[in-house]
């Protein structure tokens, strides 16, 4: 029964409360260079990293690092590092340029999941860059 209600609210909430159509999902562990995806303005980035969970007189969680470059497709232009991080986490990152792309992915003990969202231009106005302390 819950679930029906659960199921019932969920239906009812606008399709703006749902995250934007997935375009390309990419995961693994260490260096990779993606596919290529096209994505139309405005879209995200989302991105999640995780530690290897191993741990030996202290954490390799604390040397992790994740790096993601943009390239340009088919120019190879590099469009910049778009995100570094060395923590354990994840985010997202508002991007205003459509075009196609392929990323270039750098990563130490760490397993990573990357999500390229094509999302509505109201949904880019509403997003708040979180402010990192």
């Amino acid at each position: 029964m819950r679930k029906l209600a659960l199921l019932v609210c969920l239906s009812m909430l606008p399709a703006s409360a749902f995250a934007g159509d997935i375009v390309k999902e990419f995961s693994g562990t260490g260096n990779r260079t993606t596919e290529i995806f096209t994505v139309n303005s405005p879209w995200l980035l989302d991105w999640r990293l995780d530690g290897p969970g191993w741990r030996s007189n202290g954490s390799y969680e604390d040397h992790v690092a994740l790096d993601i470059t943009l390239i340009e497709v088919p120019s190879g232009r590099h469009r910049g590092r778009v995100l570094h991080t060395k923590f354990v986490g994840n985010g997202l990152k508002l991007f205003n340029d459509g075009g196609t792309y392929r990323l270039r992915i750098s990563s130490m003990l760490a397993r990573w999941t990357i999500k390229i969202e094509q999302i509505k231009p109201e949904e880019a106005e509403a997003y708040t860059p979180r402010k990192d302390n």
